[in-house]
């Protein structure tokens, strides 16, 4: 839960009600009240200043993701699947991009230029497998490149997965990590 709460944004709106009650303290000349706005406030909205500054939202889901494919996320998804799905729908600080370490180390972010985006996912059902559909913008970097690391990304993302690499439109790459 707390990962889909902006923690930026939680700072500037304490940091900011504090910093402004201690001026209006300040104004009249109540200084317990002037310490705590000035001594609290300030550096909560300068905290929350930063983290709204390295924040990375969090990904969409492209399409609701229906019952009886929940129904199998429950029975089926894999420990990689779940921690996929929960890391890159919540807010994360510090990091440029989703997964940017997981590309890098499967080859395909050689330069921050190059580096796939992570736009979307979505879960489906696929013959009766639990699949998750990682969306990607992927403008400088082809479709022969991405299926030659297909083989790599399966055993990357552990055991239990399948990977399917394809190309439903222009700059737009989809890896889906189907259950085994």
């Amino acid at each position: 839960m707390l990962g889909k709460i902006s923690l930026g944004k939680v700072g500037l709106v304490v940091g900011g009600i504090l910093t402004v009650m201690g001026f209006v303290a300040y104004a009249t000349q109540s200084a317990t009240l002037n310490l705590i706005g000035f001594f609290y406030g300030i550096p909560i909205l300068l905290g929350g200043l930063a983290l709204t500054a390295s924040e990375l939202t969090p990904v969409p889901f492209t399409q609701p993701t229906e019952d009886k494919v929940l129904a199998l996320r429950e029975t089926q998804a894999t420990e990689t699947q779940n921690q996929i799905r929960k890391d890159v729908t919540r807010y994360r600080y510090g990091q440029k991009r989703h997964l940017d370490t997981s590309l890098s180390h499967l080859g395909l972010s050689p330069t921050d230029e190059e580096s796939p985006i992570l736009q979307g996912l979505r879960e489906e059902d696929r013959n009766g497998a639990y699949t998750l559909v990682l969306e990607f913008d992927s403008p400088l970097m082809e479709l022969a490149t991405w299926q030659q690391k297909q083989e790599k990304i399966e055993k990357f993302f552990g055991p239990g997965l399948r990977a399917e690499v394809s190309q439903p439109e222009e700059e737009v790459i989809e890896i889906a990590l189907i259950t085994t």
